[in-house]
């Protein structure tokens, strides 16, 4: 139907007789003279009619935004005075000789060039119509483009795409699986996989060696900006390599993933242990771009009468850190105030500071609500370690460390946002030597990964010492964001059974669940380990957008609704007998109408 493509006519095209085939982005009528800019995928070019082609004037004259069109014309150049250099085809138009009406369109719900101004929600009910705006046609052509390169980089370095079962059984992978009950077995359900996890290990003890896939992941949970209900990973597997050679490999990857799409060379990938990210950025993630740090202060508050402090800075499991923020004396009260209900959503019960104002005053050159508490020996040693100078100010958590941990990683990015800290370019790091284990809250253990991470001490210590086992697990991060996190997996059956053990799943639940695993580590399962790359906020960081509903074609809302196809929806009693499912009716709530 068409010899060209809108968006592709160069200089190089002038004098040509063209057809091409788009939307109408704008209609323009300019003295009798008719202006259309005809979009296509690959962008906008400009088309003149005038009178001279009277039959084919008078239908361009009654085209309107969004109708498909048909245009013949030729390309000419534009005049000196019309050249429009913020348009890859601003140098030519076309003069339109024949035009075709292949459709025409209603008023669209929203102009495409003003979609700032509309809601999310209308944005997504009308998604074909959001997805026809320039900015999104990039970002899903951006993510082609990732998704090629990451096949060409696995598919050259040996590994096999592979797919893996969607229907599946339920396994405990740390969220609520999505079930799916089975016609044919009466009361039994699948579940849709939340990663593709004991499968992909499978196909390691099958000796496939190394194993990709572009895989769909399901997880009911609470959504957020960087999750969805359905989400893609990039999931990598592969036999006889230990952790360093697939840090290498995927590090690789993802520098030539940059590379290749966005012209950018990634700086050097430092590795920091877990424990030192959480000491220092209260974070598994810390966005090294923000040059902030918590510093510990447990010992110094043990000094104090203050039991706001000195409570946690005696307590094992509390902890007092201290978070600087250079020339942030200048915060204004009302400011603190909202930090101080921005920290209680991450279970803070307070926040308290102190502003430096001059420093070679002592604590008459301090001003802080808490400084009455504290002796002035302790004040000047916390000043001297945390290296403050004067128009500084200084942030204090108290409480559980993982508290304490949240809260203060959470301030450090909103402070550094809000105070201009963060720099511009890229910083990728590696976060190693994960624990094993976390507590339960109920006396028990959870995996801190998933019950297949190898640990990277020996059995005994695992048994003895759950609490303080590492586990040969690593996770990428790229400005604040976990890129894709894996690890080295148990390949032995005796140690799968003890991490089992310590998790409080007895040997009937391990059967059940996990019987075909640990069937399969009985017959030479290899030593083997893997990563998974959130596919979608790989995109979303690349391409600046703010939320990855904005690089997928048909994302959910935040409630794991999709207004477009008003899914999910009920089902016919018909339908949910032959499922032998019978949905209850909610009882009302007083109040109710």
């Amino acid at each position: 139907m068409r010899s060209h493509n809108c968006g592709l006519l160069r200089s190089a095209d002038i004098d040509e007789t063209v057809t091409l085939c788009g939307w109408v982005d704008r209609r323009r009528d300019h003295g009798g003279v008719i202006f259309l800019d005809l979009r296509d995928r690959d962008g906008i070019v400009q088309v003149v009619f005038d009178p001279d082609t009277e039959e084919h004037f008078a239908t361009a004259d009654r085209v309107r935004s969004e109708y498909v069109l048909k245009v013949t014309g030729r390309v000419r150049a534009r005049s000196d005075a019309t050249v429009n250099p913020s348009m890859p085809t601003g140098e030519i138009e076309v003069l339109g000789k024949e035009i075709e009406v292949l459709n025409t369109a209603a008023t669209p719900p929203f102009q495409l060039d003003e979609h700032t101004a509309v809601g999310e929600e209308v944005r997504l009910r009308y998604r074909y119509m959001d997805l026809r705006r320039p900015e999104m046609q990039q970002r899903l052509r951006l993510r082609s483009e990732v998704t090629d390169a990451v096949r060409r980089f696995l598919h050259e370095e040996g590994f096999l795409d592979i797919e893996t079962p969607i229907l599946t059984r339920a396994t405990p992978e740390g969220a609520r699986d999505y079930l799916v009950p089975s016609r044919t077995h009466p009361g039994q359900f699948f579940a849709l996989p939340q990663s593709p996890q004991l499968f992909k290990q499978l196909l390691m003890v099958s000796g496939f060696d190394r194993y990709y896939q572009i895989a769909k992941c399901f997880r009911d949970e609470d959504l957020r900006a960087d999750r969805q209900p359905e989400f893609t990973q990039i999931d990598i597997e592969t036999s006889f390599m230990d952790e360093e050679g697939i840090m290498e490999i995927t590090e690789r990857m993802v520098r030539g993933l940059f590379q290749s799409v966005l012209d950018v060379e990634l700086p050097s990938f430092p590795h920091m242990t877990w424990a030192d990210a959480m000491e220092r950025y209260g974070s598994d993630k810390p966005d090294l771009r923000i040059p902030l740090e918590l510093v510990s202060v447990d010992d110094l508050m043990q000094q104090v009468d203050f039991k706001v402090f000195r409570g946690p800075a005696d307590d094992p499991l509390g902890r007092v850190a201290a978070l600087k923020v250079p020339g942030g004396a200048s915060i204004s009260r009302k400011e603190i105030d909202d930090y101080t209900r921005y920290v209680g959503n991450y279970g803070a019960r307070g926040l308290a500071w102190i502003k430096v104002n001059d420093l070679a005053a002592g604590v008459e050159g301090l001003q802080s609500p808490i400084l009455k508490f504290m002796p002035e020996d302790v004040v000047a040693s916390m000043m001297e370690r945390l290296g403050v100078a004067d128009g500084d100010i200084v942030f204090f958590g108290a409480d559980r460390a993982g508290i304490v941990n949240e809260a203060l990683g959470a301030l450090r990015i909103k402070v550094g946002t809000d105070q201009g800290l963060v720099s511009d370019g890229w910083a990728p790091l590696w976060v190693v030597d994960f624990p094993m284990f976390e507590e339960d809250g109920n006396g028990g253990w959870t995996p801190l990964h998933h019950p297949f991470t190898a640990p990277a001490c020996d059995l005994a210590t695992v048994r003895e010492h759950p609490g303080e086992a590492l586990s040969r697990a690593y996770d990428m991060v790229l400005n604040g964001t976990e890129l894709g996190g894996g690890s080295v997996r148990i390949h032995n059956l005796e140690t799968q059974e003890a991490v089992f053990d310590i998790l409080g799943i007895d040997p009937d639940e391990a059967r059940e669940k996990f019987g075909f695993l640990l069937d399969a580590l009985k017959y030479g399962a290899p030593p083997h380990g893997g990563l998974a790359f959130g596919l979608d906020r790989i995109v979303m960081l690349m391409s600046g957008a703010a939320s990855i509903r904005d690089v997928i074609a048909f994302p959910k809302t935040q409630t794991a609704a999709c207004v477009m196809t008003e899914a999910p929806g009920t089902v016919g009693a018909a339908q949910l007998r032959e499922l032998h499912v019978r949905v209850r009716e909610q009882e009302k709530k007083e109040g109710d109408s």
